[in-house]
């Protein structure tokens, strides 16, 4: 018997009034179900700030501190500014982001209890949940991918732009459920494209005989035995062909555009809005490639010198890709997630930079149709504890499935063991 079944057995007997109730948060023996929104986004792209940037100086900001006196004062490293919401500022180098804040809103008040193992805060602000030694949880981009698929089956359901960790991976949801890596927006997907010496007429040719081994393989080994491989090499020769490999071509957009967009990171950007286009369900952009600031968003010691460097080049992708977006009237119908692993503290360290927090640090969410409102959530004056509307990790989760659709609570099976999709999550609100 699985355990989904016992426990509806169960359900039906003595345990209905201690167990099941107990499970489901309700009070006094009765059963209250959770009702959840649900939203109409196609698409998520999710702009990854790897290394924890520091939210007092960017989403959250705070006082003025001040990093090279004797004594240090803690506190923002930037001044902040107004924004197109009344009484919600940011720092003042995410200036055209100001701009635009009607269509965003900044979860000031995300939190885990990770503090200082990068790698783990990574995990869970990609699965939602602890590592664990019984179950490898799916991504959030895997789960997406496996619930709603690519829009066209010319493209694959998820893409990762930049840095390929487990972290990404499908889990139990298998290979079908995993991601299609580009290392850059030049190169695209090396191993997609034919070599030089082979022309058309050869790839034809090895096409045909590959189909035959595959016919092969079936009728040895049988269907179910090389269903995975041979979905899998299926898929390889849909997007190599020309149709999906024109989409990185991105020339043939307008020079001014392009330009608009910034340096490599802003075309991942641009070519990311190519890919939802094409059908592309769920996107990651990594930010933390090159360290134009010497160190990227993890910002101990010298590294919080020029970090307003690596602000401005967010600022500067990222309100151009709302813009952009909502020009192709996709704005509505793509969720953007800037995420991070972890925020950073007030207090500065020996160097002048900062530590690791996960007490409170801040992700920002723009278009997906959402019930915009600048911000949501409030820290204390040092962006450390939580004053209003705590939002867990589970909590943004849930958030963001239910705004493509996704009922959080929905078991997954791992095996014979049911999961749902989110650890108890509950989505905000105020956002639908």
């Amino acid at each position: 018997m699985k355990r989904r079944q016992f426990l509806r057995t169960a359900g039906l007997g003595g345990m209905a009034a201690s167990v099941v109730p107990q499970l489901l948060g309700a009070e006094k023996g009765t059963t209250i179900p959770m009702v959840y929104p649900k939203g109409k986004v196609e698409h998520c792209i999710h702009i990854w700030l790897g290394g924890g940037a520091a939210h007092i100086d960017t989403w959250d900001p705070k006082a003025m501190g001040d990093a090279k006196a004797t004594k240090k004062k803690a506190g923002s490293y930037y001044k902040a500014i107004d924004t197109a919401v009344p009484g919600v500022q940011v720092c003042e180098h995410l200036g055209r982001c100001a701009k635009l804040m009607d269509r965003m809103t900044v979860v000031r008040t995300v939190n885990h209890d990770v503090i200082d193992e990068h790698a783990a805060a990574v995990n869970r602000m990609h699965t939602g949940r602890p590592v664990s030694g019984t179950t490898v949880y799916p991504s959030l981009g895997s789960v997406v991918a496996h619930e709603r698929g690519s829009v066209s089956e010319d493209v694959p359901a998820y893409v990762v732009i930049g840095y390929p960790s487990s972290s990404r991976a499908p889990g139990f949801l298998g290979s079908k459920a995993g991601f299609l890596y580009l290392l850059d927006t030049d190169s695209g997907p090396e191993g997609f494209k034919r070599p030089d010496g082979v022309n058309l007429n050869r790839h034809m040719r090895r096409t045909e005989l590959l189909a035959r081994m595959r016919k092969g393989a079936v009728a040895q080994r049988g269907k179910a035995v090389v269903a995975d491989y041979d979905a899998a090499i299926e898929e390889s020769l849909r997007l190599s062909g020309e149709k999906f490999m024109k989409v990185f071509d991105l020339a043939e957009e307008e020079a001014n555009l392009r330009e608009s967009f910034g340096g490599e990171f802003g075309q991942r950007c641009l070519l990311a809005r190519r890919l939802i286009q094409r059908g592309v369900r769920f996107i990651e952009v990594a930010h933390n490639l090159n360290f134009v600031n010497g160190t990227g968003w993890d910002t101990h010691n010298q590294g919080q010198l020029n970090q307003h460097v690596l602000i401005e080049e967010l600022d500067r992708a990222v309100a151009t890709m709302i813009l952009d977006l909502e020009k192709h009237k996709l704005l509505d119908k793509t969720l953007i997630v800037v995420g991070t692993e972890f925020g950073r503290p007030a207090a500065f360290d020996g160097g002048g930079g900062r530590g690791h927090q996960s007490t409170a640090f801040s992700i920002a969410l723009a278009g997906g149709g959402l019930n915009h409102m600048g911000a949501y959530g409030v820290t204390d004056d040092l962006g450390k504890k939580i004053v209003e509307n705590p939002v867990s990790v589970p909590d943004l989760f849930a958030t963001i499935h239910c705004a493509m659709g996704i009922d959080p609570s929905k078991e997954l099976d791992d095996g014979d063991r049911p999961v749902p999709i989110t650890d108890m999550g509950k989505p905000i609100q105020a956002l639908f």
